[in-house]
This record gives C-alpha cells, sequence and structure tokens, in this order.
C-alpha cells in the first residue's frame, strides 16, 4: 500500500508530506483546490511523462516522492531483484524534474530508466481516471484476469507444460528432417571419414601421451650417443686408433723397461708417476666397466622412435583435414558415426519423432480443453457476479459478457486455445462491444469499478485510486459508488478524488485539500478530518457555502450509514 507521498516544488504545492492509511480514503475540495495537481503529482513518481510547467515558480526543480509498504511476496520485488536493485522491507519511488522538463528517477535511491520506475509504479498503484485505459480495458490482459479470477492457475501450468513439450517434439521432428536430408547428401563421404577414423582408431589423450613417448625415446637416444662416444674416447673399437686406456697401457710399459736401469733417486719418482698411471689405469677400467653396464640397461629400440613419429605425423595429418584437434577426432568419429547411423536408420527415426509429435499435440489437446471447459464456467461465474454489481450502478440494461472466441491452430500457445476478451453493451438491443469502445466516461468508470469489485481477489495491485467515478450521478446511484469502493477496500486500499458526500462517507479516511492564497501566491494544502471536521466537510458537500443544520443532519445520516455497513462487512 501507499504509506506517504512528499510533494517539494510543485505548481500549487510548494511543500507537502501525506501519509495514508490502509482501506479506502476520500479526498475531497472545492475545484480549483488542487486535487488533480495531486495525482499528477504521484502520476510523476509512478514514472508517468513530466512536463516543465509543473516547476513552481521560484524553485529550480521539483521532486516527488512515493512509499508503499507491499507484501513481501509481491512481484514488485522480483522485478527489483532482477534489475539488481538493493532489497529492502519498503519500495521508494522518487522523481526530480527540472525546470526544462527533463528528470531523474530513483527507486530506493537508486537512478532508474523511467522505463523501469514506470513497470514498478503499474505493479504498485492503478490510477482510474473517467477516461484513462487501464489494465482491465486492455483486451491483452482479459484472458490473464479471467484465470486468475477463476483460479486456474494450476490448469494452465499444465497447459503451458504440455505447450512445451508439443514444441520440443516439433523442433526434434524438424531438425531430425534437415539433418537425415543433409546427411544423404554426404552419405558416401561420411562412409569414407568413418572408415578412415575407424582405422586410424585415435583414442582420447593420445596425442600428448605419444608426444611425451617421443620426447623420452629422443632424450634415450640421445643418451645412448653420449655413452657410446665416451666408450669410444675409452677404448675405441678400431685398434689402429688407441683410445685413452690403451695410451695409459702404452705409458706404464715405457716406464717399466727403464725402470731397472734408473738411480735411486729418480727410481722413486718414476715409481710414483707409475702408481699414477696405474691408478689411472684402473679408474678408466672401472668407467668403461660402467659405461658398458649403462648402455646394456637403455635396450633402446630405434624402430619404435620412428613408429611413434609415424603415429604423430598420421594423427595430425588426420586433424588437419577434417579441420579439428587431434583431441578431438575420437568425439569426431562418435559424432560422424552417428550422423552415419541415422542415415541408415533415418526413416525410422523420422517415423518415430512423428509419433512422438502427433502424441505430444493429443496430450496438449486434452490439456487445453480442461482450460477452456473451466474458461467457460469461470466466464459465467464472472458474468453473474459483474451483472449484480451493474444494477446499483445505474447499469441495470448494461450486458456485461465475457466472449470466449477459438482461435486456429497456428494461433494456440502456451496459454490455451482460446482468447478471452470482456464486452458491454450498454443499452439494449446494441451488440456488445470491447470495453475500450464505451463512449461515457461515467459509465466507463462505474462498469470498471463493478469489475474491480468481484475481481478484488484477483488482483496483485495493492492500491487503486479513482479520479471523480462519481462524476455524473448522485443519491441512491453515488452511495452505491461509496458502498462499493469501501467493499473493495477490503481487499486493497482505495483512494477516491470525490465531490459526492455519498461517496465521501463511505471512506474510512478523509482528506480534504484546499487552496489558500495571500498577496503573494496562492498554495495547496492538506488537511486530515477527524470526526467533527468530516462532519462539517460532508456537510459542505451538502449544502454548498452555507452549512445548515439539516445539512449536518444528513451528514450524520450518511456517515451511520457507512457504519452500518462496516458492521455487516466486518
Amino acid at each position: 500500500m501507499l504509506t506517504a507521498l512528499s510533494i517539494r516544488g510543485i505548481i500549487l504545492i510548494e511543500q507537502l508530506d501525506m501519509a495514508f492509511e490502509p482501506g479506502f480514503t476520500a479526498l475531497t475540495g472545492e475545484t480549483g483546490a488542487g486535487k488533480s495537481i495531486l495525482l499528477d503529482a504521484l502520476g510523476l513518481a509512478l514514472g508517468q511523462r513530466s512536463q516543465a510547467g509543473l516547476v513552481a515558480a521560484g524553485f529550480d526543480q521539483a521532486s516527488v516522492t512515493a512509499c508503499f509498504a507491499p507484501a513481501p511476496d509481491h512481484p514488485a520485488f522480483g522485478l527489483m531483484a532482477e534489475q539488481g536493485i538493493d532489497e529492502a522491507d519498503e519500495i521508494i519511488l522518487r522523481r526530480v524534474v527540472m525546470k526544462d522538463g527533463r528528470s531523474r528517477a530513483f527507486v530506493n535511491d537508486q537512478v532508474v530508466g523511467t522505463g523501469l520506475q514506470r513497470q514498478i509504479g503499474a505493479l504498485l498503484v492503478e490510477i482510474q481516471g473517467q477516461h484513462e485505459q487501464i489494465g482491465l480495458l486492455d483486451p491483452a490482459q482479459q484472458g490473464a484476469i479471467l484465470d486468475t479470477y477463476g483460479g486456474l492457475g494450476r490448469i494452465k501450468a499444465r497447459v503451458t507444460e504440455a505447450w512445451s513439450a508439443w514444441q520440443s517434439a516439433r523442433t526434434a521432428l524438424r531438425e531430425a528432417v534437415a539433418a537425415e536430408e543433409e546427411n544423404r547428401k554426404d552419405e558416401d563421404w561420411l562412409r569414407h571419414a568413418v572408415d578412415e577414423l575407424s582405422k586410424a582408431s585415435p583414442e582420447p589423450g593420445e596425442e600428448e601421451r605419444l608426444a611425451a613417448e617421443r620426447l623420452d625415446l629422443q632424450q634415450q637416444e640421445r643418451y645412448a650417443a653420449a655413452i657410446a662416444s665416451a666408450m669410444t674416447e675409452i677404448a675405441p673399437a678400431e685398434r689402429r686408433t688407441p683410445g685413452i686406456a690403451a695410451r695409459v697401457r702404452n705409458a706404464l710399459r715405457a716406464l717399466e723397461r727403464v725402470t731397472s736401469n734408473t738411480e735411486t733417486g729418480r727410481q722413486r719418482a718414476l715409481s710414483e708417476a707409475m702408481a699414477t698411471l696405474i691408478r689411472a689405469e684402473e679408474t678408466l677400467a672401472e668407467a668403461e666397466m660402467l659405461l658398458t653396464r649403462l648402455n646394456g640397461d637403455l635396450d633402446l629400440d630405434t624402430r619404435k622412435l620412428e613408429r611413434v613419429e609415424e603415429r604423430l605425423f598420421d594423427l595430425r595429418a588426420l586433424a588437419r583435414k577434417h579441420n579439428v584437434a587431434v583431441a578431438e577426432l575420437a568425439e569426431l568419429k562418435e559424432r560422424l558415426a552417428g550422423r552415419l547411423a541415422s542415415v541408415e536408420r533415418g526413416e525410422a527415426l523420422i517415423a518415430e519423432l512423428k509419433e512422438a509429435v502427433g502424441a505430444a499435440r493429443r496430450h496438449y489437446v486434452e490439456a487445453a480443453s480442461g482450460l477452456s471447459a473451466a474458461r467457460q464456467s469461470a466466464a459465467t461465474k464472472l458474468t453473474r457476479a459483474v451483472a449484480e454489481q451493474l444494477a446499483p450502478l445505474r447499469l441495470g440494461k448494461a450486458r456485461f459478457v465475457v466472449d470466449l472466441v477459438s482461435l486456429p491452430e497456428p494461433n494456440w500457445g502456451p496459454n490455451g486455445v482460446e482468447s478471452a476478451q470482456f464486452l458491454i453493451a450498454t443499452n439494449p438491443g446494441h451488440a456488445p462491444a470491447p470495453l475500450a469502445r464505451i463512449v461515457s466516461g461515467g459509465e466507463s468508470s462505474r462498469l470498471l469499478l463493478a469489475l474491480k469489485v468481484v475481481l478484488a481477489a484477483a488482483s496483485t495491485i495493492p492500491t487503486l485510486v479513482f479520479d471523480e467515478i462519481d462524476s455524473g450521478v448522485g443519491g441512491a446511484t453515488a452511495a452505491a459508488v461509496g458502498e462499493r469502493l469501501a467493499m473493495l477496500a477490503q481487499s486493497v486500499q482505495v483512494l477516491a478524488v470525490t465531490h459526492s458526500p455519498q461517496v465521501a462517507a463511505f471512506a474510512g479516511s478523509h482528506l480534504r485539500i484546499l487552496k489558500q492564497s495571500t498577496r503573494e501566491k496562492a498554495f495547496t494544502s492538506v488537511d486530515v478530518l477527524g470526526d467533527a471536521e468530516r462532519r462539517e466537510e460532508i456537510a459542505r458537500m451538502l449544502a454548498g457555502e452555507t452549512v445548515t443544520e439539516a445539512a449536518r443532519s444528513a451528514a450524520d445520516v450518511l456517515l451511520r450509514t457507512r457504519m452500518q455497513m462496516e458492521q455487516g462487512l466486518l
């Protein structure tokens, strides 16, 4: 519900803060007091188009802030969450308008586009003027309104689910037919490609495994070559080219030949040299033994590296041919094999899918037929309920009809196989016509009030604003309007701008709008009326400028009528 409205810098309303109560609130005041300006200001906060002329003289900008306290599960919170607006217990819509007509919109102090503000505002407030079109007049929404009134949510959900399944089956069939046609064109190529890939038999992760194996084999070859080179240096296979070990032995033999003929001092030095050569010979022999052992441990298969490189080359060539990565070859083989299998069993698959489409269609038609029957029952119930409300509103000759029109199959959809439209014939002998074509603003407002009363439980909009819904009626008809506004206020918050004392008397809260003037300017103020002030205001509305005791007594009668009705409602 709307809890507060703050206005700054609007023409006639330089500063105004209003608080609102649940239930039915009447806004009264003399013509020209500023009631229309007040509604225009509320409209600004709801995202309606701004006008430069609304900014009061002496102000650079005007602002309007409307505060709402909807139920926690209200759709407006869901919309705000989708748009990334911070969660809160209340919703605050604010609009700032510059002198040149430019404006900025805010939702919970976050800057938003006026379009989003208008969307949120439409979920919170519905303003019904004499010549305004609202949701009930929109044929596109009337089907959903009927479904909500009839409590057809579960049945409709089954239809939507069946429609989705049918469309999915149709899509699968279309795709299968298109694929079968395409596969038929490529059948020879598919057979060759599948045969080639099957022979290659690529495995997932094979390229990485082969690359690692090749690197290991290459390293082994380099290792073996290094060992062979080292062994050649120590002891070459060719006798004509002595190695290090042979040269060490030759050096040792040369020294041994002169050892016996050497003086004692020199003999000692030669012995040390020979001992060193002996150690070198032993070390070289040990090194040769180790290298021989290492070479034997390698178990090098020179053909294996060739086979690995050939396999890598073949896989990469195949991948280039099919314009895929090597890692995708296995998946490609499965996919092409699937296409080839589809070719081979294409007709059988398409026959199966056609049967699935037929079954899904039959299921949808069955569900939609159930929804159609439920809608017909709800339409009959709604027609009777609205008819009961029309006579007291001086619309007794009017005939309200819910027209359910069967749709051709191409127009079937997730909402069923028919459209619903609200029609009205305001005079006997006239054919019913769409609600939006009603010429009389008063008739339109009263008819929509009747609908609102009947559909109150089906509405998610928590605040309804009526602007002079009593225009052109008085007496018992005005009292009937007031009574129905009070009935409506049992389900939603109702604000009504009215000139009718009968309507105002049925309100639970009463605000009086006054236009006051000084030498410099005129301005509008709003008073919250207590019981005594309210009695006087209703008496003024009955009598005019001069309030008589008779008018006060008549006001008492009207107020007692409201109290009696409230007791009956409670």
